[in-house]
């Protein structure tokens, strides 16, 4: 079972919706993720992983059901209001500003912030080491798994109690996808809760406190990581056996 709003940090409870006047994609989805905790959201093509994650981020206007953020409900909040509440989203795409410095892209991170940001950037620095070396090149001219890092550490830069990850290993190798996974694993063990979509969801799974499998917009399996990746259904139907 997943968590009850009671006990999730963040909660996309019984979500039916879509976008503007076409039909539903989600049909009474639950996503949550508890305190310092990785959530994974998989299942195959089409299944509304992404379109979950942008409800949660108020991407789109839900007919039912509600999103919880610390026990407040801010299901009517626009994106821009729950960034503020301490929501952070990373798209999968368009993630960084490419002709900008590293470190460019980290300050506008913290642009809206109207306190010293230098203790943030140090812990991003801390958190990915890479960064730090490469801050004063141009974000563009990074390899794939480096882009996504600089996203994820712009993100952290706006100090987000919840991390919202859109296909964080899309397109990159897998010793790449290796090493973002366990950067994440790392934001996670600082005490932010994470929920990511991912399609690679063997891997996924692999570092998830709790997953939810989706198909066509409704949950079809829910358990830890490890429940699911010893689920003969779900090996058979969505982890190629």
């Amino acid at each position: 079972m997943y968590p009850s709003r009671h006990e999730a940090f963040l909660i996309g409870e019984a979500m039916t919706g879509g976008y503007a006047d076409g039909p539903d994609i989600l049909h009474s989805c639950t996503v949550a993720v508890n305190s310092g905790e990785i959530a994974v959201i998989v299942g195959p093509n089409g299944a509304g992983k992404s379109t979950a994650m942008k409800a949660l981020f108020g991407m789109l206007s839900l007919r039912e059901g509600a999103v919880i953020l610390d026990g407040e409900d801010i299901s009517a909040l626009p994106p821009q209001e729950r960034v503020s509440k301490g929501m952070g989203f990373v798209p999968q795409t368009a993630n960084i500003f490419p002709s900008l410095t590293v470190r460019e892209n980290l300050e506008m991170g913290g642009f809206s912030r109207d306190d010293d940001i230098h203790d943030t950037m140090e812990q991003v620095y801390g958190l990915f080491p890479v960064l730090r070396e490469k801050q004063k090149q141009q974000a563009g001219e990074l390899s794939g798994g480096q882009r996504q890092q600089v996203a994820l550490a712009r993100a952290m830069m706006t100090q987000p109690k919840v991390l919202l990850l859109d296909e964080p290993t899309a397109g990159v190798s897998p010793i790449v996808m290796k090493e973002i996974l366990g950067r994440i694993i790392e934001v996670a063990d600082t005490g932010i809760p994470v929920i990511i979509v991912e399609q690679n969801a063997r891997q996924a799974l692999e570092i998830a406190d709790q997953g939810f499998v989706l198909v066509q917009g409704r949950n079809e399996y829910t358990g830890t990581g490890k429940e699911l990746l010893t689920n003969k259904d779900v090996l058979q139907a969505f982890l190629g056996g």
